[in-house]
C-alpha cells in the first residue's frame, strides 16, 4: 500500500517538473551551467542604470517677456526687445567669462532644450508642445538665479527691488493661468538653483516642482526631496577630454586639492577649520581664492594634477566645486553632512567619491592619513568610473543623450506621478489634509 503511494507521488512530482520545463517556468540550466556572460557570478551593482527608451515628456513652456529671462543676459546693452523667445535662433549664446553666473545657468540650458526642434532620431527626455491641453508638465522660463545675480547681489542694494518686482509680476501671471489654477502649480517646473533665487515670494510656488542645487536655504514646507529635483551646478572648469595617461595615479603628484573661499557661514565654517588642520602637509594644497577667470584656470590645473579634490560644505551643503572635480576626474572627497546629490536614484556616488562626516574630517591627521593609505587599484577604479559618468554633468545645446539636461528632464518625469496624486487628492478632500498636519 505504501509502495503504491510512493510510486504515485513520485509520478506526480515528475509530471510537474516535466510540465514546468515544457512551459519555461523552470530553467534547470541555471543550476548546473554558468550563464554565458557570467551574470550569476557577479553582484549586480551598476553605477548608472539607463532607462529603456521611452516617450519624451511633453512640456508646455510659457511665453514670458524677455525681461524674465534672456533680457538679463544683456548686461551691458540693457533694455531692448521684450517679446517672448519662441525659437532657438532667437536665443543668445551663454556668454563666456561671466564668473559665478555660469554655475547657476541651469535655467538657461533647460529653456534652450525646449526651444530646439531636435534632429531626426535624436533621443530626448522632453519635447516642447505648443498646445497646453496636451502637456504633461509646464515649464516657467524665469531666470530666478540670474535675476538675483544681476539685480543687487548684496541683498540690501536698492537694485534688488527689480528682482522682487519680477517675482511679483510672475506670480500675478501664473495665478491667472488656467493650468496653474487647475493643479495649484504642482505640475509646473521652476528652476531656482541659486540658494537666494526667488527669495521674496518662494512660499507662493511651494507646490511646484523646483529645480534646486540643494536644500540648504529651503524649509521643508517649501522644498523636499520627494517633490523637487536636485540639479548639479554647471561646472566652471573645462572638462578633461584627453585624460588617457597609462598611470594616472602616479602622474597626479598632489594628494589632496582645494581652492576656494574659506570664509563661509553655517556648516561652511568647516572650511576655516580644515584650512588650519591641513596646513603643513607637503602633498596637500589648500588655497584661498575668489571665482575669477585666473582662479578658475588655476583650479583646472590643480584638479587635473591631484588624486583627490576636497568638497567641504559652503554656505549651503553643495557647491560647484564637486562638479568641477567630477569633470576633472579628480576623486571627490565630500565633507558635507546634509548634502543631496543629483540623479542619486540612477547613480551611486560611493563608486567614485569618498565621504567623511564633518566630525571625522576635523580630527587632526585623520583625513590625510585615510587618503594616504587609500589603495591605488581602488583609486584607479574610481578614476575610470569618473571618466564613464562625467558626461551626465555636461550642460550643452543641443542636448546630448544622457547629458545633464536630459537627466534633469527624466527626474522631472519621475516626480510627476506624485504631483498628480496630490492634484487628485486635492480635488476630493473636504477637510484639511491630515498628512500635512502630521509634519
Amino acid at each position: 500500500m505504501y509502495g503504491k503511494a510512493i510510486v504515485s507521488l513520485a509520478f506526480i512530482i515528475l509530471l510537474l517538473i516535466s510540465f514546468s520545463l515544457f512551459i519555461g517556468t523552470v530553467d534547470i540550466r541555471s543550476y548546473f551551467f554558468a550563464s554565458p556572460d557570467g551574470a550569476h557570478n557577479l553582484p549586480c551593482t551598476p553605477t548608472h542604470t539607463q532607462s529603456s527608451p521611452s516617450v519624451p515628456l511633453k512640456v508646455y513652456m510659457y511665453d514670458l517677456p524677455r525681461r524674465f529671462n534672456i533680457g538679463m543676459m544683456q548686461w551691458k546693452k540693457g533694455g531692448g526687445d521684450d517679446t517672448p523667445v519662441r525659437t532657438a535662433e532667437e536665443l543668445p549664446r551663454w556668454p563666456v567669462n561671466v564668473g559665478v553666473r555660469k554655475q547657476h545657468s541651469v535655467e538657461y540650458w533647460l529653456m534652450a532644450s525646449l526651444l530646439g526642434s531636435g534632429g531626426e532620431g535624436e533621443e530626448r527626455e522632453a519635447v516642447r508642445v505648443l498646445d497646453p491641453e496636451i502637456a504633461e508638465a509646464y515649464f516657467v522660463p524665469f531666470f530666478s538665479s540670474l535675476s538675483f545675480n544681476t539685480h543687487g547681489r548684496n541683498m540690501t542694494d536698492p537694485e534688488t527691488e527689480k528682482d522682487r518686482q519680477l517675482q511679483v509680476d510672475l506670480i500675478d501671471f501664473l495665478q491667472k493661468s488656467k493650468y496653474w489654477q487647475r493643479s495649484g502649480g504642482r505640475d509646473h517646473v521652476i528652476p531656482m538653483t541659486h540658494p537666494n533665487a526667488f527669495r521674496f515670494l518662494r512660499q507662493l510656488v511651494n507646490a511646484s516642482i523646483l529645480i534646486v542645487a540643494d536644500f540648504g536655504r529651503y524649509p521643508k514646507s517649501l522644498s523636499t526631496l520627494s517633490k523637487d529635483v536636485v540639479s548639479p551646478y554647471v561646472h566652471n572648469v573645462d572638462s578633461f577630454k584627453d585624460d588617457d595617461l597609462l598611470d594616472p595615479f602616479e602622474s597626479r603628484k598632489t594628494l589632496l586639492f582645494f581652492r576656494g573661499n574659506t570664509v563661509r557661514k553655517d556648516k561652511g565654517k568647516v572650511r576655516a577649520k580644515l584650512e588650519k588642520i591641513l596646513a603643513g602637509y607637503d602633498d596637500v594644497r589648500y588655497e584661498r581664492s575668489s571665482p575669477t577667470a585666473e582662479a578658475i584656470q588655476a583650479s583646472t590645473q590643480g584638479m587635473r594634477s591631484s588624486k583627490f579634490c576636497l568638497h567641504p560644505a559652503g554656505d549651503t551643503p553643495s557647491s560647484c566645486r564637486l562638479f568641477d572635480a567630477i569633470v576633472s576626474h579628480c576623486v571627490p572627497v565630500i565633507v558635507s553632512d546634509l548634502i543631496e546629490l543629483p540623479y542619486e536614484d540612477e547613480i551611486d556616488y560611493s563608486q567614485f567619491s569618498i565621504f567623511f562626516s564633518i566630525n571625522e574630517a576635523i580630527q587632526p591627521d585623520y583625513l590625510v592619513n585615510q587618503l594616504r593609505k587609500f589603495p591605488k587599484d581602488r583609486w584607479i577604479e574610481m578614476w575610470r568610473q569618473l571618466k564613464k559618468i562625467s558626461h551626465h554633468f555636461e550642460f550643452q545645446y543641443p542636448p546630448v543623450k544622457e547629458d545633464a539636461v536630459n537627466l534633469l528632464w527624466r527626474q522631472v518625469k519621475n516626480k510627476l506621478p506624485g504631483a498628480q496624486l496630490a492634484v487628485h487628492r486635492n480635488h476630493r478632500l473636504k477637510v484639511p489634509d491630515w498628512w500635512q498636519r502630521r509634519r
